[in-house]
């Protein structure tokens, strides 16, 4: 169960990293990800968008 955490963490990670990008691609906009001010900093946190790479990751691995 902890690799699972430790997965979902580093794909938070990498998708925050690459959200630029995926905002110009409307993967950043998504119902469920959470974008927020707090202590004068911006937060976002892609939850809907996590989802929907890591279907599409599992779609692409299935047809390989």
């Amino acid at each position: 169960m902890i690799r699972w955490f430790i997965v979902i963490f580093l794909a938070l990670v990498c998708i925050s990293w690459f959200s630029p990008l995926l905002q110009k691609l409307g993967l950043g906009k998504l119902p469920g990800d959470l974008r927020f001010r707090l202590f004068g900093r911006e937060w976002f946190i892609p939850v809907t968008t996590t989802i929907l790479l890591s279907l599409m990751a599992s779609l692409i691995s299935q047809l390989i």
